[in-house]
């Protein structure tokens, strides 16, 4: 009858001492309550910034779209979208939508283009400082100061005519802000020179930023200047641009100061844009059902086209 041993070896028989040997991995406390306790914490830091921001930006919204759907007269009674149909019925804000659209090309394209060009023009020259001051000192100027220069230049005795008519081509003088488009245009170029500064700057800013390795390598490969410019610096721009032309993009449908300044809108209403209206219809015509309808159309346009640019634009995989 042969008995049955359990083969039980000590940890010494295995070639292994006892210290050597990994210890059983320990069950990770449980965190009951600290996922809540963050989550409070993240809102009690963000309910001030929340509480402003709809205080001063969603309530008054709010009530301006409210307004929009009420008349003008002193009941006020609902008029459903009387007010947005305006923008097909009256010239006026016709003329004002067409002026905006202008603005908004004029002032992307303008400081994008200028911009860059100083900027790459002045990156390495000696005479960087001074020329990137005089470029960069008028958007330290508001504008309705830009607009007071600008005005001393453009009236009908102003500068321009003056230096037109010294040189001998006084038969190009001209009252520069009495007649549609050529004030419009004129008004985009004042605004270009104060606009163009901060985007010198920040292309400064990206071109600093490239590699030297980068260009080292396109000159190796034969790339010449324009061909370095077009397919290594400008793609390693692009983050800046984004941000260059979002702000040009926002600023030219919101712009209001400067032509205020120079021509309240006039001739009768030709330079107007739909924020000088929305003011207009508002405060001028006391309409402010109508400047409601102009406020909502003119904040639903540059939210949209913010949005559509932005979100083509940063993409993860090109930026």
């Amino acid at each position: 009858m042969s008995t049955r041993t359990t083969d039980r070896r000590s940890p010494a028989a295995d070639g292994a001492p006892a210290a050597t040997r990994p210890a059983p991995p320990r069950p990770a406390p449980a965190r009951t309550g600290s996922g809540t306790r963050e989550r409070l914490t993240a809102g009690m830091f963000l309910a001030p910034a929340v509480l402003l921001v709809a205080l001063f930006l969603l309530a008054p919204f709010g009530w301006t779209v409210h307004r929009s759907f009420f008349s003008d007269t002193r009941t006020s009674p609902f008029s459903w979208f009387e007010n947005y149909a305006l923008f097909a019925s009256d010239p006026a804000l016709t003329r004002s939508v067409q002026n905006t659209l202008m603005w908004v090309v004029g002032t992307v394209v303008l400081p994008f283009v200028l911009g860059l060009a100083i900027a790459c023009m002045t990156d390495a020259s000696r005479l960087s400082r001074f020329a990137r001051l005089c470029v960069v000192l008028p958007y330290a100027l508001s504008g309705s100061a830009v607009a007071v220069v600008w005005n001393f230049m453009l009236t009908t005795d102003g500068a321009v005519n003056q230096v037109l008519t010294n040189v001998g081509l006084g038969s190009f003088a001209q009252g520069w802000l009495l007649t549609w488009p050529g004030n419009t245009v004129v008004m985009i170029l004042a605004n270009a020179w104060q606009a163009t500064g901060v985007a010198v700057i920040l292309f400064l800013v990206g071109l600093r930023s490239i590699p030297p390795e980068t260009l080292e390598a396109g000159a190796l490969d034969g790339a010449n200047g324009w061909q370095q410019f077009r397919h290594v610096v400008l793609p390693q721009l692009r983050p800046v641009s984004i941000i260059v032309i979002g702000m040009s993009l926002v600023n030219g449908l919101k712009s209001f100061d400067l032509i205020w300044v120079l021509t309240q809108g006039g001739p009768g209403r030709a330079t107007e844009t739909l924020a000088v209206s929305m003011y207009n219809e508002t405060f001028l015509e006391l309409r402010p059902g109508a400047g409601a309808a102009i406020a909502v159309v003119l904040t639903v346009i540059v939210l949209a086209a913010s949005w559509f640019y932005l979100r083509r634009q940063l993409d993860v995989k090109g930026v």
